[in-house]
């Protein structure tokens, strides 16, 4: 065999040395069965190379690689195209497709057993019966295409549905009337080759944006968001009318929706829970948002708590077929900020993302809102072109044997064939008696027509009524012009037909979802709950919300941070701790502020300092100093006092013992300034209120800064 007909018969040459080694037939045939992608024959054409040394290894991968990336984007593709993404034409992923072919085979307006439906279903779809009946139950749950009997599950609560040998299902009038046409449908045969399934179906609803779909594939995923379905045809109207529009999400679960981010489908929607104060001390949610359940948003709530962002008594959960989540706040809690910390803190309020990608042409592609509804109202147009079509060319037909019935009756031309002995004769016969009324007859008689008519009964024949073959025969002309009417102003027609599904289906199909123009920002630190109560235990040396101390008791958020001084004036901005050592020399602890006053006394043994400072802004967890090396701060504390009282130590020839000063006169600058100099005389202490060693009979004098 040459190497170009080698190449062509799917063999990989391995050059080695000048010969090329062939693969045993043995080794061809198992490697065959063994992968029918060739992988496998690639293994068994390497041992064979191997066996015949030398051989040039990077020749060799070049083959391996190639079957590899090859096997790869197959694998790709059919995940993409035939199992995760839904086709844009009538907005069905495979399996639902499937789905509702083997309920419309099996249609006779009764409920079939969901069990008997996922059966005939395996006949088109090469998947186990597991992600047939999960599909279903999905698709149930949507509402619009599948009419469910029996539990199947709840939405809200996340409740699974029963066995599908439990529950029963059938087509809605609207899946039936607007889904399925087997005359214009085209097929293919399934993978077994047994039957024939749909490529896809002739819709005439914009499903790809009124069920929504998730599917993750190789390489990309899509998240289409479900669509309120009168607001969609509404749209289409619009569409066909050349006028603007805009469509927003609407989910089964209802919420409050914020969709100024949506961009046409190329952004997000955040969605709240709908939450009612029922008192004082009580708020209610009835709406969830979707991607959660009441499960779920209870666990997101006490998760919550857990981490110190809520405060809450008790949670009551009363949901069956509505909503109905009671939430009891502690005593002195507001529930109008219980509300807003729900949320801020827990999936009581979620943002959801849209992308839309999709099949088209049997590739994928991302589009907007906009670009797929413009789509499918083109298909709408081009399925209603076709059904008019038909029905032209039946009611043709119609109105064609119909003359040619009365005609071979009145005219009795069934008695020409009397006489005649074969069947050439007898076709040839009817032929000549249809001859002068050629010209009454719509088109050219053939030999079906003649087949057909040969088939009337004597009973008909003889019970014919001229009178009501005439009527029959005006109401088909009429049908037939009112056709070609609809085909003239096709538009007119689509938009009548968008009209009457509107007028049926409006008020079947609310919005659930409440639009809402902007939600109000929720400030996270604003309406988190002071949940933690920090101290510092000096002998410990902790400080912290776990610690149980008795200096610096502080009511803190989650949010809070620290602000740590201690007595050689170093300090620092800490996250809020659980138990941190800092060891004996904490002087203040208290939450920071940028804009606040600080008074500040320390000494450098030289002499003594007053100042007033702010600490405005600090790197987190970095060490500062608000005093000179070698120094030891006096007195500390937030905002300033209006005296301060200064007693000295004990010295010989000391005349004052002990004097007042008002911080006030100090000037507020910086935590770096030097201060002004209160004496150079060693103070014993500096403190706001009278302390017990303070003489009240000693004449005091004013420190005054100069």
């Amino acid at each position: 065999m040459s190497a170009k007909k080698k190449k062509e018969a799917g063999q990989t040459e391995l050059p080695i040395e000048g010969a090329q080694p062939t693969v045993p037939t043995e080794v061809k045939k198992k490697s065959a069965e063994a992968d029918g992608n060739g992988a496998q024959h690639v293994v068994a054409e390497t041992v064979e190379a191997i066996a015949h040394k030398p051989f040039d290894p990077k020749k060799l991968g070049v083959g391996l690689h190639t079957r590899v990336d090859r096997g790869f984007l197959d694998y790709a593709s059919y995940v993409i195209r035939d199992r995760a993404i839904p086709n844009l034409a009538d907005g069905l992923k495979p399996v639902q497709r499937r789905i509702l072919w083997a309920l419309h085979e099996k249609d006779d307006g009764r409920f079939i057993k969901v069990a008997n439906v996922v059966g005939h279903t395996m006949q088109y779809h090469p998947h186990g019966d597991a992600s047939i009946g999960d599909a279903l139950v999905v698709l149930a749950n949507k509402r619009y295409l599948i009419e469910g009997q029996g539990n199947y599950g709840n939405i809200f609560t996340g409740d699974p549905a029963a066995a599908s040998r439990y529950i029963e299902c059938r087509l809605t009038e609207l899946a039936r009337t607007e889904v399925f046409n087997d005359s214009i449908t085209d097929f293919i045969p399934s993978y077994d080759g047994r039957n024939k399934e749909p490529v896809t179906l002739p819709c005439k609803l914009p499903l790809t944006l009124m069920l929504g779909a998730e599917g993750i594939a190789v390489g990309l995923a899509a998240r289409i968001l479900p669509h309120n379905f009168p607001e969609l045809l509404e749209a289409q109207i619009a569409i066909l009318k050349k006028q603007p529009f805009k469509c927003l999400p609407d989910f089964n679960t209802g919420g409050l929706m914020d969709a100024r981010d949506y961009q046409d489908g190329k952004g997000s929607v955040k969605v709240r829970a709908k939450i009612k104060v029922k008192d004082e001390s009580t708020v209610v949610i009835k709406e969830i948002p979707p991607t959660t359940t009441t499960e779920s948003l209870i666990a997101s709530i006490e998760d919550a708590v857990q981490k110190g962002k809520l405060k809450v008594k008790s949670i009551n959960d009363f949901t069956s077929e509505d909503v109905e989540i009671e939430i009891r706040c502690h005593a002195g809690v507001d529930a109008e900020k219980l509300i807003d910390a729900l949320y801020a803190f827990t999936d009581c309020e979620v943002s959801i993302s849209s992308r839309i990608i999709v099949i088209k042409d049997n590739r994928p592609v991302e589009l907007t809102v906009s670009e797929v509804l413009h789509e499918n109202t083109n298909q709408l147009v081009r399925i209603l072109k076709r059904e008019l079509d038909l029905r032209e060319k039946n009611l043709l037909d119609e109105l064609h044997y119909r003359t040619l019935e009365r005609i071979f009756i009145e005219e009795r031309i069934y008695k020409k064939i009397e006489s005649c002995k074969t069947n050439e004769a007898v076709f040839a016969s009817v032929y000549e008696g249809f001859m002068p009324f050629k010209k009454e007859l719509i088109r050219d008689i053939v030999d079906a027509d003649v087949e057909k008519l040969l088939q009337v009964r004597i009973r008909r024949i003889s019970l014919f009524d001229i009178n009501k073959h005439r009527e029959e025969m005006e109401k088909t002309k009429a049908e037939l012009d009112e056709t070609r009417k609809n085909l003239k102003g096709l538009t007119r027609y689509v938009i009548s037909h968008l009209e009457a599904l509107l007028e049926k289906y409006g008020k079947v199909y609310p919005r659930l979802t409440t639009k809402s123009a902007r939600h109000e920002e929720v400030d996270v630190k604003a309406v988190a709950f002071k949940s933690f109560k920090v101290a510092y235990d000096r002998e410990t040396g902790y400080v912290g919300y776990k610690v149980s101390g008795d200096e610096f008791k502080l009511d803190c958020t989650k949010f809070d941070k620290i602000l740590l001084v201690f007595k050689d004036g170093t300090y620092k901005v800490s996250e809020l701790p659980e138990k941190m050592f800092v060891g004996q020399e904490l002087f203040f602890c208290g939450l920071p502020d940028r804009e606040k006053v600080f008074t500040c006394a320390y000494t450098d043994r030289e002499a003594s300092y007053l100042k007033r400072f702010t600490f405005g802004g600090t790197i987190l967890n970095k060490a500062y100093s608000c005093i000179p090396e070698k120094s030891r701060i006096l007195y500390f504390a937030p905002e300033t006092p209006k005296l301060l009282y200064v007693r000295y130590k004990p010295a010989p020839h000391q005349k004052i013992s002990q004097q007042t000063c008002e911080p006030s006169q100090v000037d507020v600058k910086s935590p770096k300034t030097l201060g002004r100099q209160l004496s150079i005389k060693d103070i014993s202490s500096i403190t706001a209120e009278p302390t017990r060693g303070w003489d009240e009979k000693e004449p005091t004098t004013k420190i005054v800064f100069t």
